[in-house]
C-alpha cells in the first residue's frame, strides 16, 4: 500500500517579508513534459497481433504473447525499433549504438504481466531538441530520451442494471508499441507546454510515426511541474498531472496547477510530491497517489529478448529517409513563394496539406500561381473540407483539380465569382474546366450580353446612377455588382466596368 503522501522538506521563513516583497512574488513555473505516442505499425510490439484495434469488439486482437501467458516469448518488431529511431532523428538526438529493453514493475489490473517491456538507463534516442513558435517568438526545448515500450489494456468503466458500476478490461491495445518522448523541464508556462505539444504533434505526423490522435489516446501527455522564486530561495515540489486528453486540457490543467502551488508558496502551505489527475468538468486537479520514483518500479534487464546493436548502416538510410520538417517547410514556402508567414504555417499545418499545395503549383511554380493557389486553399477549399466534415489532412479537390481551377481564372476563362459557385458543384473527379462548362459558368464573352445586363443594371437603379454621375465615382461598385448578378457572376468585372462607364458617361 502506498504511504501518506509526504511533505517535501523546503522551509518557508517565518516572515514572508524576508523573502517576499510586499507587492508580488517573482515566481517562475518549470514544466516537463512526458509524451506517449502510439507508434503506426501494422502489428504490435512484440507479437503479430494486428496494432489496428479501433473498431475491433473487446479482446479479439490478442494472443498469448501479449496477454502476458505463461511460457509464451516476445519477439521486437523491427518496424517500430526503425520508427522509433526516425523519430529521435527528427528531433536531432544521438542514437546509440547499443540498448536494451527493461521490464518496468507494477501492479495494474491492465497490465496483464504484471510488469512492461520498457527501456531504463539505455534508450534508443538521447539528447535531443524541439524548436517551436510562442507569441512569435521561437523556443526551443530539450528532450532527455525518447524510447519505446508496450502500451497497456484499457480499462471501460459500465453501469450495472441495479445501479452499481463495474470495470471491464480490454486488452486489445496491449502490446501496441508505444514511444516516450521525455522532455527536459524548460518550459516555463501553459502556452509554451501547448505550442510544445502542438509542434511535437505536427511533426510525429510529418515522418508517419503516429497518428497523433489524442482523442483516440494515440497521443498522451504527463506534466511535471513545480514553482519556484526566480531568486532560488524558495522550490518548490515537483507535481505529476495526468488524465489530460487536449490541446486545451493541457493549458487549463497546467494554468490551475501553477497557481495551486504559487498560492501555497506564497501563503507558507505546504506542497507534497504526487501525482494529480486532471478534473475536466470541474476544473481542477486532484491528489492521486504519490510519486513513483524510478526504485518503485525495480526496473531490470529483459531477461527475453537480447540487447539490441544498431549500427550505423541502420541508422543513416533512416536519416535519408526523413521528408522535409514542418519548420523548415514553412520557412521555405515564405521565402520561396512569398507568402506570409501566417500563411505558410496553415499550408504546412498537414503534410498532406503541404503535399497538395505543391503539387498544385506544376513543376515550374511560378510566385504569382504560389500566391493564387495558397488563396483558393486557405480561402474556400479548408472551409469547404470543413462544411463536409472531412479530416484536418484533407482536401475536397484533388491536386490536379486546383491545377486547374486556377489555371481557369488566370486565363479569364472563368471569374473568380464564378469559381466560388462551382466548388462545392464539383463531382469527385471532375475537373473544373468540365464542371464550369457542364454548369453553363464559363466566363460571358459576348459583349451584347453584358452591355444589355449592363443597361438593366442601370434602369433599375437610378439612385445609384445619379450619385456616379453627381461625382461619387465610387458608386459605380454597386452597378458592377448588380451586373455581374444580372449575368450569372460569368461576365469578366473588366469588361463590366468599361460597359457601365461607357453608357454612364455618354448619356
Amino acid at each position: 500500500m502506498d504511504p501518506a503522501p509526504r511533505a517535501v522538506p523546503f522551509r518557508i521563513p517565518d516572515r514572508l517579508e524576508d523573502w517576499l516583497p510586499t507587492t508580488a512574488v517573482d515566481f517562475e513555473t518549470i514544466i516537463g513534459l512526458e509524451v506517449h505516442a502510439q507508434v503506426l505499425t501494422l502489428s504490435k510490439m512484440y507479437c503479430s497481433c494486428s496494432a489496428d484495434y479501433a473498431d475491433a469488439p473487446p479482446n479479439t486482437h490478442v494472443c498469448p504473447v501479449c496477454l502476458g501467458l505463461p511460457g509464451a516469448l516476445p519477439v521486437i518488431n523491427r518496424s517500430a525499433i526503425e520508427t522509433t529511431i526516425r523519430t529521435g532523428l527528427a528531433l536531432n538526438c544521438a542514437v546509440p549504438l547499443h540498448c536494451k529493453m527493461d521490464r518496468k514493475n507494477y501492479v495494474y489490473p491492465d497490465l496483464p504481466k504484471g510488469y512492461q517491456i520498457s527501456q531504463y538507463d539505455l534508450p534508443l534516442c538521447i539528447d535531443g531538441a524541439l524548436s517551436f513558435e510562442v507569441d512569435g517568438k521561437l523556443r526551443t526545448a530539450g528532450i532527455t530520451r525518447v524510447h519505446i515500450e508496450e502500451d497497456t489494456g484499457r480499462l471501460v468503466h459500465v453501469e450495472n442494471a441495479d445501479g452499481t458500476s463495474s470495470s471491464l478490461i480490454d486488452l486489445n491495445r496491449s502490446g501496441v508499441p508505444l514511444m516516450e518522448i521525455v522532455g527536459e523541464p524548460d518550459l516555463r508556462s501553459p502556452d509554451e507546454a501547448r505550442e510544445y505539444l502542438i509542434a511535437l504533434r505536427q511533426m510525429l505526423r510529418y515522418i508517419g510515426a503516429s497518428t497523433g490522435n489524442m482523442e483516440e489516446g494515440a497521443f498522451r501527455c504527463d506534466a511535471n511541474v513545480s514553482t519556484r522564486t526566480k531568486d532560488g530561495s524558495v522550490v518548490g515540489p515537483k507535481v505529476e498531472v495526468k488524465n489530460m486528453n487536449s490541446f486545451r486540457a493541457v493549458e487549463r490543467a497546467l494554468r490551475y496547477e501553477e497557481q495551486r502551488q504559487r498560492q501555497a508558496l506564497a501563503s507558507g502551505g505546504e506542497l507534497v510530491q504526487e501525482t494529480r489527475g486532471w478534473v475536466e468538468a470541474e476544473g481542477v486537479t486532484v491528489s492521486q497517489r504519490t510519486k513513483e520514483m524510478a526504485h518503485d518500479y525495480r526496473y531490470v534487464p529483459e531477461p527475453d529478448l537480447p540487447p539490441l546493436e544498431i549500427t550505423s548502416a541502420m541508422v543513416e538510410p533512416i536519416r535519408e529517409g526523413l521528408p522535409e520538417l514542418p519548420a523548415a517547410r514553412r520557412d521555405r514556402f515564405h521565402h520561396e513563394f512569398g507568402l506570409q508567414p501566417a500563411e505558410s504555417a496553415q499550408l504546412t499545418s498537414e503534410r498532406a496539406i503541404a503535399d497538395i499545395y505543391e503539387a498544385a503549383l506544376g513543376v515550374e511554380k511560378p510566385v504569382e500561381r504560389a500566391k493564387a493557389t495558397a488563396n483558393w486553399i486557405l480561402n474556400d477549399l479548408m472551409g469547404l473540407a470543413r462544411a463536409r466534415g472531412l479530416a484536418a489532412d484533407a482536401l475536397p479537390l484533388t491536386a490536379a483539380q486546383i491545377h486547374d481551377l486556377v489555371t481557369l481564372v488566370q486565363e479569364g476563362k472563368i471569374t473568380g465569382r464564378a469559381a466560388k459557385e462551382l466548388l462545392p458543384q464539383l463531382n469527385e473527379t471532375e475537373l473544373p474546366s468540365a464542371g464550369a462548362e457542364r454548369l453553363n459558368l464559363l466566363s460571358l464573352e459576348d459583349a451584347h450580353l453584358v452591355r444589355d445586363a449592363a443597361q438593366a443594371a442601370i434602369e433599375a437603379n437610378p439612385v445609384v446612377v445619379s450619385d456616379y454621375r453627381g461625382g461619387k465615382r465610387a458608386a459605380i461598385g454597386r452597378l458592377i455588382g448588380e451586373t455581374m448578378k444580372r449575368t450569372g457572376g460569368r461576365a469578366k468585372p473588366d469588361a463590366v466596368r468599361a460597359q457601365l462607364v461607357a453608357l454612364l458617361d455618354n448619356e
